[in-house]
């Protein structure tokens, strides 16, 4: 009996193809954002100098679903990876070490390849690295990324600029790890050169302002109406489901209901056993420095700059706390305020609103000026829509931010805003109760009274700056201008006021 011809063997199972983008820096930021693009069903490759980041990172993909992440432990091995034309996404410290990281994996890059930093990084620093790219055929884009580490894990926002092919080649991979909303996912082309990175630095100087009110409303309700954690975590949870509607808002009322985990015995909440000393990393003083030199004014954002300085004086704080009782001054509120707490809390939050629409106009400007001095065409209808998601500021005002700029993209300030104009005037009465409650009392409040000056200066039509000029005329001969004629004018001051006499 003839045997049967034995079967053909089985067809070897196809190799998968290679990653077409690839992770350097594996901190938290780094892994959290390579296991959601591998989560999304992109295979990707890491590398990190520390071989341990790689191994953690290879543990957490195989713990959270066997995602598709590749480990590698050499440079050169990690390039090589990767499919043409490479993307390799760079979540390394700021500075220095981004120089560093670029020269351990340039060796190994072609003409075509591109690099992505998502730091927060200087934008001149991304514009020089376009160009030392470009001299070897290498495309570069600088991406801010927002959403702290649980927005990189689930979807951040994220800002890239530089060389739109460069974006091009990755953009299906950046639409599906970014957060998404109705108006679709937090990522958009933001503009050529440092654009990516300016508009990251602005964001956050925005944040900055955003943090500082949030910190000033919790001060007058706790200090001014006597509320208590739980009853301010109420309050913000609440707020929470109206205009104030916003990732900080939503965290705040969480934070207050947080026990002290190492004061069992007392329950105490953990927010007051924390030192009222704020750090900082450098983006909000990058971007008040960006809008002096712009000629913008951004005062909301710089008070919150100077808030995080003077906190810093801890102990020169306490010891004027000090001197000061001695000479007579209260070290609490200077005058009690009476007032009812329902009556408290809405005009609190009608401020804590006004203040915040001031905040974000100044951010949206300095925007724009840099926009026109760079050439970029940055369009801030497009920006507030990817930060309505997955970022820190995202809020539920942006979208009526965005409809702002959509309706006139060339709107000179939000203020302005027929919209946004009708409410600040509905609101001002509260916001200026509150500002000065918070004077008489003491409290300080550099983020709302900041605003409010920078809502007052704004909407009048006759500044003192008429004296100012006659004084710069007569010490520096700087000349004025006249309401009455045209031309620029000098006076001898001087020598009319004493023939005056």
């Amino acid at each position: 009996m003839t045997s049967p011809a034995p079967a053909p063997p089985a067809a070897a199972a196809a190799k998968s193809p290679p990653p077409r983008i690839g992770l350097a820096g594996l901190a938290t930021m780094g892994q959290n954002l390579a296991l959601n693009i591998a989560e999304k069903g992109f295979p990707i490759s890491v590398y990190n100098r520390t071989a341990a980041k790689v191994d953690s990172t290879l543990s957490r993909a195989a713990a959270e679903g066997a995602l598709p992440v590749l480990g590698h432990r050499d440079p050169r091995d990690f390039v090589l990876s990767l499919a043409r034309p490479r993307t390799v996404v760079l979540l390394v410290q700021a500075g220095p070490a981004v120089d560093a990281t670029i020269d351990a994996l340039s060796p190994y890059l072609d003409a075509g390849d591109a690099i992505v930093d998502g730091g927060n990084e200087w934008y001149q620093n991304t514009e020089r690295r376009i160009h030392q790219a470009a001299s070897r055929g290498v495309l570069y884009l600088g991406m801010g990324v927002s959403g702290g580490e649980e927005g990189a894990r689930n979807g951040p926002s994220l800002m890239p600029g530089g060389d739109f092919q460069a974006y091009a080649n990755v953009r299906d991979i950046l639409e599906k790890a970014a957060a998404q909303t109705e108006d679709g996912p937090c990522v958009t082309f933001v503009g050529p050169g440092g654009a990516g990175n300016f508009v990251k630095m602005v964001h956050n100087g925005i944040e900055y302002g955003d943090m500082q009110l949030i910190a000033e409303a919790y001060d007058v309700l706790h200090r001014v109406g006597g509320l208590s954690n739980s009853e301010i975590a109420d309050v913000f949870a609440e707020w929470n489901k109206g205009e104030l509607e916003s990732f900080l808002v939503e965290i705040t009322a969480d934070i207050f209901t947080v026990a002290d985990p190492l004061d069992g015995s007392t329950g105490g909440a953990l927010v007051d056993k924390i030192l009222d000393k704020t750090g900082m990393k450098g983006t909000g003083k990058w971007t008040v420095q960006q809008a002096a030199e712009l000629a913008v004014a951004a005062p909301t954002i710089a008070a919150s700059l100077d808030g995080r300085y003077l906190s810093g004086l801890k102990d020169e704080r306490v010891a004027a706390s000090s001197v000061l009782a001695e000479e007579g001054m209260p070290t609490g509120l200077l005058e009690k305020i009476n007032v009812d707490k329902k009556v408290l809390v809405d005009n609190v939050r009608q401020a804590l609103y006004s203040s915040k629409v001031c905040s974000y106009a100044q951010g949206m400007n300095l925007l724009r000026a840099k926009s026109v001095e760079k050439g970029w065409n940055l369009n801030l209808a497009e920006l507030s829509r990817i930060w309505k998601g997955g970022c820190i500021i995202r809020a539920r005002f942006l979208d009526r931010i965005k409809k702002a700029y959509d309706r006139n993209p060339e709107l000179a300030n939000l203020i302005v805003d027929r919209e946004f104009a009708r409410e600040m005037v509905q609101r001002q009465g509260a916001w200026r109760w509150v500002v000065a409650r918070a004077v008489e009392a003491g409290i300080s409040t550099p983020g709302m009274s900041a605003s409010l000056s920078y809502f007052d200066t704004y909407r009048c039509n006759r500044l003192p700056a008429n004296l100012i000029q006659a004084q710069r005329d007569l010490f520096g001969a700087h000349t004025y201008e006249r309401i009455d004629r045209p031309g620029s004018f000098h006076t001898e001051w001087t020598k009319l006021a004493r023939e005056g006499k």
